[in-house]
């Protein structure tokens, strides 16, 4: 072992290293039997997450921090939610040398849990913003990353690879990490590994200068089976919706909404725009939009407005959205979107990935590439008008008597904003209609609209006679026949 030439922790030995290596690496280790990461020792079992944050990474150990202009990086300890430790390597011309852990690389009391470990090591790693106030792209758990451009807060994470999503889940994870500078941003490779699965990951990632900021993601993955696998979840994303304005129903908290991403936004390989709000079911909900060679998709914070969350502590409307662009044909396959119950904000319960048709049995190999964006929303998708709100509550004629002549027992009315430039020229009784069908009810009270005081357009319709099943609504902004905006897709609960 020598000193490190990019900052004062240790290194081990030099070794050749390639992605190619990487890739044969993981192919190897899936025609061996999984062998799982040991059981933490006793003094993690009983850390908290106050506890685990007394740790911190000295800022004079960063790694490169003596090379100007050169992506700082701190490293995470072990915890109790994140036990296993990680393999981290340094990248330089060719060689990987391997980070060596040392207690002393971070402040934490004397008596602190991590001094009492026979063996430690690190849990992940974060890149640091320039002066090291913030990080901007951290990496713990499993196989989570999450950024937090533009607004410099995390929200919801993205995945290496999701398995049995809503079921007995598998979960695999990131069990060794290389790092390689690439001018201000970082190239990092992953190994992946479970019970059914290795992979291989590299992940050139990099901060967006300018405009609305934010930061993208290349990312390549070969994966290789062990095992079959039933639902299979390439680039998942996941975030957490606890209750909005089409919640319908005070849920007992002061804040007027608690979500880090308040839809699904799709674009379809035939080029349709697609906005699934998201919602807290009453049980797990896994939709199917099959598609072919889609063109995107990703859990969108688009709700920007501070007054519509009140919360000044997490800021949940400052949370970053995400958004998968494949960057090779992905072919035939469904985008999956999983909603999970949950009664607080502490759980995420929102997760969308893609799922290929092909079936996955032991010995499937498959390759995929995307860039992941973080920020404000979806990159554009064409001049369609973007739904903007969705607002549930009684059917009927509001300030009038609710009685049977306007509306039936748990009938429900949705109103549906829609903004963009196809809808400045737009006068009411000018052509545009609400257009919607549904699986099953009535639909009644349809309309369109301009909402006064705003540039927006509202549609509005009533729901009724569920006779206790939900209903797929289809809902579109249009004008002879052509849709001027995206495409609302909805599940209602009776």
């Amino acid at each position: 072992m020598s000193d490190a030439p990019i900052g004062a922790a240790t290194l081990g030995s030099p070794q050749p290293f390639s992605f190619d290596d990487l890739k044969a690496r993981a192919k190897t280790l899936s025609q061996t039997p999984y062998a799982p990461a040991p059981q933490p020792d006793d003094p993690l079992r009983g850390m908290t997450f106050d506890t685990f944050a007394q740790a911190v990474y000295k800022p004079e150990m960063e790694l490169w921090r003596d090379v100007p202009g050169a992506q700082t990086v701190r490293l995470f300890p072990q915890g109790r939610f994140y036990a296993e430790p990680v393999g981290i390597y340094v990248l330089e011309n060719g060689s990987a040398r391997e980070v060596v852990y040392n207690p002393d690389y971070f402040n934490m009391p004397a008596d602190h849990p991590l001094r009492k470990l026979k063996s430690a090591g690190f849990a992940g790693f974060r890149l640091m913003s320039r002066g090291g106030a913030s990080d901007w792209l951290a990496y713990l758990g499993a196989s989570y990353f999450r950024a937090s451009d533009p607004y410099d807060q995390y929200g919801g994470s993205a995945r290496g690879l999701a398995i049995n999503t809503g079921e007995p889940e598998e979960f695999p994870r990131f069990t060794n990490f290389w790092l390689e500078p690439n001018g201000s941003g970082m190239t990092i490779y992953a190994l992946l590994e479970s019970k059914s699965v290795t992979g291989a990951y590299r992940m050139d990632s990099r901060r967006i200068e300018g405009g609305q900021g934010g930061a993208i993601q290349d990312i390549e993955c070969e994966l290789y089976f062990r095992a079959p696998v039933r639902l299979l979840g390439i680039a998942p994303l996941t975030g957490m919706f606890w209750y909005g304005e089409n919640s319908g129903h005070f849920r007992g908290d002061w804040r007027p909404e608690v979500h880090d991403c308040d839809g699904l936004a799709m674009w379809t390989g035939r080029g349709e725009r697609i906005w699934r709000p998201l919602s807290n079911p009453p049980r797990i909900v896994t939709n199917s939009f099959i598609d072919d060679n889609p063109k995107g998709y990703g859990l969108i914070q688009r709700d920007r407005n501070f007054e519509n969350y009140q919360d000044d502590s997490l800021f949940y409307d400052r949370r970053p959205s995400m958004w998968v662009e494949p960057l090779s044909g992905w072919g035939k396959g469904a985008i999956k979107l999983v909603q999970l119950p949950t009664p607080n904000e502490t759980e995420d319960n929102i997760v969308a990935f893609w799922n290929p048709e092909q079936p996955i049995v032991a010995g499937s190999v498959i390759n995929a590439r995307y860039r992941l964006y973080w920020g404000l929303d979806s990159p554009p998708t064409g001049d369609v008008a973007r739904i903007v709100a969705t607002r549930v509550g009684l059917a009927g004629l509001g300030g009038r008597d609710l009685d049977l002549r306007h509306t039936k027992p748990g009938a429900r009315k949705f109103m549906i904003d829609v903004e963009g430039k196809t809808l400045e020229d737009e006068v009411r009784y000018g052509g545009l209609e609400t257009i919607v069908t549904t699986s099953r009810g009535t639909i009644t009270g349809v309309e369109a609209f301009p909402v006064v005081g705003t540039k927006r357009w509202r549609m509005m319709f009533d729901l009724g006679d569920l006779d206790g099943q939900p209903a797929d609504l289809r809902v579109f902004l249009g004008k002879k026949g052509e849709a001027l905006s995206e495409t609302w897709l909805y599940q209602a609960f009776p």
